[in-house]
């Protein structure tokens, strides 16, 4: 008996230390795009990435690095050449890409847009410290429900060439098991909504931008 005493008293000190809980990495993020990502027409707070990062930031995740690479009126081509030479780290562990609408407005051919979404794609990885995990796509907005669009010649083109746009980036976007986010029919609800329309009659307002988060939050902070 004795004997059995001081083994029971010797396992505790025999057993291994317990793990420490591993804490996320600090998040960095690059944000890929035009007029939508920088915020056309609204303070800068109210952009999408911000208003992303400011909510991270109010449930405890630390934000180390938010850089934005969207100029008004970029093509995917425009980006692609931003891109290039921006001389981007590779180690952003966040990668968010909304690129079109300039195509679609100039009349740019869609097998064009096909070829550079692509391009873009291996580059948001690329940047995305090689990991598809790193990276979500957002859809393209309507801005034929807008004032702006309104007064154009054919708004339910626009909308039409919209949504052929929009098929392909998915169709590319989940091909690489990419997430993607579609927040197109909050965007077509600005002429019944105006308070989701800037001042400018054409982007999205803070208010359009904060729905878009909740379209997409929960789901990239959990993968992070």
């Amino acid at each position: 008996m004795r004997l059995l005493f001081l083994l029971l008293a010797f396992l505790p000190a025999c057993q291994p230390e317990a793990q420490p809980v591993p804490t996320p990495d600090p998040v960095r993020y690059l944000a890929l795009g035009d007029s939508y990502t920088i915020g056309q027409s609204v303070p800068e707070g109210e952009r999408f990435p911000v208003q992303f990062v400011e909510k991270l930031k109010s449930n405890g995740v630390v934000v180390d690095t938010l850089r934005i690479l969207a100029v008004t009126g970029w093509t995917t081509g425009n980006l692609k050449s931003g891109m290039e030479t921006a001389k981007l780290d590779s180690n952003y562990n966040l990668v968010s890409l909304l690129i079109g609408v300039n195509n679609q407005f100039q009349g740019r051919p869609i097998g064009e847009y096909e070829q550079h979404f692509n391009d873009l794609l291996d580059s948001a990885i690329v940047h995305g410290s090689g990991d598809p995990d790193n990276v979500f796509v957002l859809s393209i907005p309507d801005y034929a429900y807008t004032p702006f669009g309104q007064g154009r010649p054919n708004p339910a083109q626009i909308s039409a060439e919209l949504d052929a746009f929009n098929a392909l980036n998915r169709s590319l976007t989940e091909a690489r098991g990419i997430r993607y986010y579609d927040i197109t029919p909050i965007s077509r609800l600005g002429l019944e909504q105006p308070e989701l329309v800037a001042t400018d009659n054409l982007h999205p307002s803070g208010e359009q931008y904060r729905r878009w988060v909740d379209v997409f939050y929960e789901e990239v902070k959990k993968g992070l």
